[in-house]
């Protein structure tokens, strides 16, 4: 077969990078080298267009055990000998043209990048985005990520313990799903990704190889177009249970000290595993191709180097203690078989019974190695000059704020999503602290020590479309100040960056401005990036998703005594409003869903103001001087009280102060930095005490029940609560709810 630039082409390959690999080659790449480039220096494995900006967020930090994209998932200290390990990525493109398969296979692979490395997985969250409820196809892609999600994780044992779901029309063709695991580990049992040791065995484990997701990191390098369905095959198929045994498997043989090194064979299989473990060692590998275990016969060369099938790990031995490898995976009744060999001149050579099928430099291949960097051209939107128009004075204050509350608090993006966490197991593995105590952030037990781990994934996409700079500031802040709000401390980040297409200027913008202001907040909150993925090519016909870098922070509790909820207490506790409410209505729920506006600025933040609220709010929950704490997000204020109300069905008493603003940015505004709390009486002189200068606000008080507002009757909890949690239900009809979501 001649090798020829369309052949590059056809395989997503430039022209100008099919010259640079004859070049790096000295030759005319073969059809097997050429297929292990495309997959290797797709956007999805190589990060050629975004590299250059992910090498200026902040990296290195106190706390962190490995360098930020050493290993498969971040790892940070947590003292008594312990230390977290973490990850969040996406799994867009499968998930939208196969959602059960697409989702499930996404929670699958990132518990695999967490106890590659020797960690156990303890919980689950993730953050996903679709297009309008209302539509067909919006309810069939959700009901299959969820019910993908929740078998996968219950099937596996580890809880799904929080998240976020979104819905704006913008995911109409290209929902994101974005996966997050986090995992435990003892210090010093950590295994690296990292190939050593001339001679030493080359070994296959898992699950046999079959042709489902051939291709699958490059298909996940382009655009979503009608005749991607026609790519079903780079949709992988997982399997929960094969999963959880390999897990044990892996745990228990690293136990023995046999194992060099492993890394499991996620995005473009084989190829990648054995490439950049073999880069970050500086050697090479010898392959046999047809000693790979293989569930369909006849596979080409190509087709066993670039399966994603799943469940699958590489490892290298130490050599002359296969057999006590071997054994430990037998047991466990999982394939598994040594494929090859390690080698001193960083050469990967791939052999299909005894002939030579393709020779490629390791070093090569590989992100940081010879994969081409790019940095693309950007500029300044042309959307953005609407949004700098927007005049808030042209928006009327509605008469009725109680009936545009009702419709506030019954918006998708608000209301109750019990209806999909409850086809996720939570408190499987009793890693969950307490499913029925709400927080701001999920409070999950760090076993082996008495600490617990506050965790949250947060990206508010609107805000980064209106301003990308400050919207992805938020992100990170609102992550911390759901941590703190939690009684947790900031530890670290792993970022989850869904973008367009990197080719388009103005989409680039976006990226580039919103790693930056990632990048500012992450160092003012004292929070490196430990990790994560870019997904970029997510786009509708009629251009990019929002851009939606999501956050997936990690916090640390000393003590899960010292964790925080969101729910009031008791009749008569005090509530106040701790920060500023501002006269900014721009990018709300309110703004956008009810008054239909879709272009206006990001909310008002200040990073120093933000940081300084959550120095006091960590200092007012540490003293045991609140009783609840929610911070102020999507739906404003009222939204904030509403959902402090509802676990224990108690009601409240609040008046506003003095208006000194817009009644809607009171109530219903999005400014940041705000955070709702209760005192008891007799604590609120010390309160103040604490807070000295900082802005807040005595709202009023708790009640059995009844809601006021203003001094008027706003019903009872009971008649918020029953909005709140059947919205979708009534957005869509219960039947019509029920038969594409599972039961409300």
């Amino acid at each position: 077969m001649e090798i020829t630039v369309q052949t590059a082409e056809q395989l997503r390959i430039t022209a100008e990078e099919f010259e640079l690999i004859k070049q790096k080659l000295g030759r005319t790449p073969n059809f097997t080298e050429l297929c292990a480039f495309s997959a290797m220096w797709s956007e999805h494995c190589s990060y050629k267009n975004s590299i250059k900006w992910l090498k200026t967020l902040p990296r290195d930090g106190s706390k962190m055990l490995v360098k930020a994209g050493d290993e498969n998932a971040g790892l940070m200290d947590i003292g008594d000998g312990y230390g977290v390990v973490f990850k969040i990525e996406s799994h867009n493109h499968p998930s939208a043209i196969e959602p059960f398969q697409g989702a499930a296979t996404g929670v699958g692979g990132i518990h695999r990048d967490i106890f590659t490395m020797g960690a156990r997985p303890i919980a689950s969250l993730n953050s996903l985005r679709f297009g309008n409820l209302k539509e067909a196809k919006t309810q069939h892609l959700l009901s299959g990520v969820v019910h993908g999600i929740g078998h996968y994780g219950n099937c596996f044992g580890v809880p799904t313990v929080g998240g976020e779901i979104y819905f704006e029309d913008c995911y109409h063709t290209n929902p994101l799903v974005n996966a997050m695991s986090v995992g435990i580990i003892k210090n010093g049992e950590t295994i690296s990704a990292t190939a050593k040791g001339t001679g030493n065995p080359v070994m296959f484990v898992g699950s046999a190889t079959g042709k489902d997701g051939i291709g699958g990191a490059s298909f996940a390098s382009a655009n979503i177009t009608k005749e991607s369905t026609e790519e079903l095959p780079a949709v992988q198929v997982g399997d929960p249970f094969q999963e959880k045994k390999l897990l044990e498997a892996c745990l228990e043989v690293i136990k023995t000290g046999a194992v060099v090194g492993m890394q499991d064979m996620g995005a473009a299989g084989i190829i990648c595993s054995t490439s950049e473990m073999s880069a970050k060692g500086e050697v090479g590998m010898r392959i046999d191709l047809d000693k790979i275990p293989a569930r369909q016969k006849n596979m080409k060369p190509f087709e066993l180097l670039l399966s994603e099938s799943q469940e699958r790990m590489l490892m290298v031995v130490s050599k002359g203690r296969e057999d006590e490898v071997t054994k430990i995976f037998t047991k466990w009744d999982l394939p598994c078989s040594q494929i090859g060999e390690v080698t001193d001149d960083g050469m990967l050579r791939f052999y299909m019974e005894g002939k030579l099928e393709a020779e490629i430099p390791a070093y090569e291949l590989v992100l940081g190695g010879g994969a081409p960097q790019y940095e693309r051209d950007y500029k300044e939107p042309d959307y953005l000059k609407k949004i700098n128009e927007f005049d808030a004075a042209s928006i009327e204050v509605p008469d009725d704020l109680k009936e545009t509350a009702e419709q506030i608090i019954s918006i998708p993006n608000i209301a109750s999503k019990k209806w999909v966490a409850v086809q996720y197991d939570s408190t499987v593995g009793a890693a969950n602290s307490s499913t029925n105590e709400p927080s701001d952030a999920c409070i999950v037990l760090a076993k082996g020590t008495k600490k617990a781990f506050a965790i949250t994934t947060d990206c508010n996409s609107r805000y980064v479309f209106a301003d990308p700079y400050k919207g992805a500031m938020i992100a990170v802040a609102e992550a911390a100040r759901n941590i703190v709000c939690s009684g947790g401390e900031p530890l670290g980040v792993t970022n989850c960056l869904n973008f367009g297409n990197p080719y388009n200027p103005e989409v680039y913008y976006q990226f580039v401005q919103a790693i930056k202001g990632m990048g500012e907040a992450c160092k003012k909150f004292d929070t490196p990036v430990t990790g994560g993925n870019v997904s970029f090519y997510n786009q509708n016909p009629d251009g990019a998703v929002y851009p939606t870098p999501t956050i997936g922070m990690v916090g640390l509790l000393e003590s899960v005594k010292d964790k925080m909820t969101l729910n009031f207490k008791e009749e008569n506790d005090l509530i106040f409003l701790i920060g500023k409410s501002n006269n900014d209505i721009s990018s709300s729920e309110y703004l956008h869903k009810i008054q239909g506006i879709e272009f206006s600025p990001a909310p008002h933040f200040d990073i120093d103001e933000e940081f300084s609220l959550q120095q006091k709010v960590k200092e007012l929950i540490k003293k045991k001087l609140v009783e609840s704490a929610h911070d102020v997000s999507e739906g404003g204020l009222f939204v904030a009280l509403a959902e402090s109300a509802f676990k224990n069905n108690v009601g409240f008493d609040v008046v506003a102060s003095d208006y000194k603003i817009r009644k809607d940015a009171y109530w219903f505004g999005e400014s940041q930095s705000r955070v709702v709390v209760t005192v008891k009486a007799e604590k609120v002189d010390e309160f103040k005490k604490i807070l000295a200068n900082h802005p807040n606000e005595e709202l009023g008080f708790v009640t059995s029940g009844s809601v006021e507002v203003d001094g008027q009757d706003w019903g009872n909890i009971f008649f918020w609560k029953e909005k709140y949690d059947n919205a979708i239900g009534n957005l869509i009809g219960f039947t019509e709810a029920e038969s594409a979501l599972g039961s409300l």
